[in-house]
């Protein structure tokens, strides 16, 4: 039985968006109500697998023998486990949030919508459940196909450009360079299986030093929804979506969907000291580093809410694949525990940004004066979640920065640790001026704010998930066990 939960979680949100769509608008309520116990069942399948995970229970669950060595199979280990948490549980969170957000603002195709989110968690938990690479790339193709849509959600020349961007830079770079790395792997190795330390023996390494190198960068911008610089740019064109599905882009499932990705293959297919051997680490480094100072520079002059936000998340998803490179204890840990840590609070900001624009239809920060004075609840949370994203000890975001630090330290890269240093102050310089602007600076007019008010739809799940980046901050125990387990 416990063999199936990963299978029961992936399938939960299928049944629930064939549902959706057969409900359709006749009845919202019922639609609705299908999105949330689908929602509670799919993170009460995963929560289910945390017990025998802890007393090391192996879980593997094949489905199919494709070829030799290529097997659709789903096994749970700590990496996954931890991705689908996160996931699962922000699903529930950012449904109470979508009916307000959709309703408020009187969404077009709202049955599409909910039924290609419920798809798009469905891809996630497959994503974080795979037991080889063959599996993955099935989910993560699934995943950009079911969440265009969503993201061309809009239907207008901007949404739909936006939508174009999406999906040619995510399904071209799968298709040209991912598909490739996955293809030569295999001719190999003979096997695409996930397996710690790595796959590729030292003789593979040895006669294919040059080529395993190249290897390793397909991999990583294949799968592009890590955003690495140069090929980031879809992400902000994305922004055009509505805020929910912002949310899912950058807190839930997608972009962290690539930056696990992109673990996995540090971790399990080519190995620390396959990477070492091939003196790649360094330019690694490099480029993530160089992606979390620019993108940090370029989120100090947008004006637009949420590509402000879409910036910081292409800084913030790099903190991971270095940390995973560092390949020191304390480095994986930080990269590692950095994606729950970054959704928690990532996710607050988005909806906050969501939030605002329901209410006051606004998307610049420059118009935002004293607007945290009609809008208490969600501007708090903005800055409870500012101050996890600087890394201010008690939130979430200091436990995977601290983490990060003495992973550097660790390996005596002082460099690494001055990219952290540097893009936390960054995070202060283009976050706070916001929540002074909402709290501190006089509207232009007397009137400014006039019947505007909080939509309580949206504004306690944001708030519930600022207190949880407090929450984790505090006791970040369970998530660090799961990891060192992994």
């Amino acid at each position: 039985m416990v063999e199936l939960l990963p299978l029961l979680s992936i399938l939960v949100s299928v049944v629930a968006a064939i549902l959706i769509v057969f409900i359709g608008d006749r009845n919202p309520n019922l639609r609705e109500f299908v999105s949330v116990v689908a929602g509670l069942l799919k993170f009460s399948f995963v929560l289910m697998l945390i017990p025998p995970f802890l007393k090391n229970k192996e879980i593997y669950l094949k489905i199919t023998t494709v070829l030799p060595g290529i097997e659709l199979s789903f096994r749970v280990d700590g990496l996954g486990l931890l991705f689908a948490l996160g996931a699962s549980f922000l699903w529930i969170l950012t449904t109470f949030y979508s009916i307000g957000y959709m309703r408020g603002l009187n969404e077009h195709s709202q049955t599409r919508y909910f039924a290609c989110f419920a798809l798009s968690l469905s891809s996630a938990m497959g994503i974080a459940f795979a037991g080889n690479l063959f599996t993955m790339f099935i989910f993560y193709e699934a995943l950009t196909i079911v969440t265009y849509p969503l993201v061309a959600h809009r239907e207008d020349r901007e949404g739909l450009e936006g939508g174009r961007q999406y999906v040619v830079y995510l399904l071209g770079t799968a298709k040209i360079f991912l598909l490739a790395a996955i293809v030569t792997t295999y001719i190999l190795t003979g096997t695409l299986d996930f397996k710690d330390g790595g796959i590729f023996t030292s003789q593979i390494v040895d006669n294919n030093k040059l080529f395993l190198q190249i290897l390793l960068f397909l991999f990583i911008y294949g799968f592009n929804k890590s955003a690495v610089m140069p090929l980031h740019s879809w992400l902000p064109a994305a922004m055009v979506a509505p805020t929910p599905v912002s949310a899912l882009l950058h807190a839930v499932a997608v972009v962290k969907a690539g930056v696990f990705s992109v673990s996995r293959v540090f971790l399990n297919i080519y190995g620390e000291n396959t990477i070492k051997l091939l003196g790649v680490q360094d330019l690694i480094f490099f480029i993530t580093g160089f992606t979390i100072i620019a993108a940090s520079i370029v989120a100090l002059t947008r004006d637009d809410f949420k590509a402000r936000l879409a910036f910081s998340t292409v800084a913030n998803l790099s903190y991971i694949l270095i940390g995973v490179a560092m390949f020191s204890p304390l480095g994986v840990l930080g990269g590692l525990i950095h994606i729950s840590m970054h959704a928690f609070s990532k996710i607050t900001m988005f909806f906050v940004a969501g939030s605002v624009y329901v209410s006051t239809h606004i998307k610049k920060i420059s118009e935002l004066d004293g607007v945290g004075r009609v809008m208490p609840i969600t501007m708090f949370s903005f800055f409870l979640a500012t101050l996890s994203m600087i890394g201010i000890p008690f939130f979430a975001g200091f436990i995977s920065k601290y983490y990060l630090a003495l992973g550097a330290l660790q390996i005596e890269r002082f460099e690494l640790l001055g990219v952290f240093v540097l893009s936390s102050f960054l995070n202060a310089v283009y976050f706070l001026p916001i929540s002074y602007r909402a709290f501190f600076k006089k509207p232009t007019s007397s009137q400014r704010w006039y019947g505007v008010k909080e939509n309580y739809f949206c504004a306690i799940p944001l708030l519930l998930t600022a207190l949880l980046t407090v929450l984790l901050g505090i006791y970040p125990n369970f998530l660090i066990e799961i990891i060192k387990r992994g």
